[in-house]
């Protein structure tokens, strides 16, 4: 890790929230500048609404990234992870990550799910390095420009990481 991106995460001022109703224009405003088919306001007050895991990471009070997951019957599904992108590349994608996966083991989750596009090979990276697998790939899942992006499935079994995190003790 370098230097610059040390001090970034080690930053007072990067703090962790829950995201609440308030926040959602913010957080539009956030994907509509990362993503070419962004997510709506309502599909964020949905997520709340129903009460998946949101949470929000701000910079000086900024929101600089978010993360949503649903958990339901022993399963979790990561939905969107999104990064400021001039903040990209410097740790905090994987650090909402793992606060998603600390959430999904804490609701007893045996497994985690999500889909990435298939073009997106930084976000394949860093699901890959915490252990995620291919399991599947749903075709023409992503609108595009030229009709539609296929997504890649991804899955991580936390069940041998809960038996061998009660196995140490």
């Amino acid at each position: 890790m370098n230097k610059a991106r040390s001090s970034y995460l080690k930053s007072p001022q990067l703090q962790l929230f829950p995201m609440q109703k308030g926040d959602v224009r913010e957080v539009a405003e956030l994907e509509s500048r990362c993503y070419e088919f962004p997510w709506t306001e309502n599909i964020f007050l949905d997520c709340l609404g129903v009460g998946y895991c949101c949470w929000v990471y701000r910079l000086n009070a900024k929101i600089v990234g978010y993360g949503i997951m649903s958990v339901a019957v022993g399963e979790a599904h990561i939905l969107n992870i999104c990064v400021e992108s001039e903040l990209r590349r410097q740790g905090l994608g994987r650090r909402i990550l793992e606060r998603l996966l600390t959430l999904a083991r804490s609701h007893r989750a045996d497994t985690v799910f999500l889909e990435v596009r298939a073009s997106n090979r930084a976000a394949q990276y860093l699901y890959q390095s915490v252990g995620f697998n291919e399991v599947g790939v749903r075709r023409g899942y992503y609108p595009a420009k030229k009709e539609r992006e296929d997504a890649i499935v991804l899955a991580l079994s936390l069940l041998s990481r809960r038996d061998n995190d009660t196995g140490n003790r």
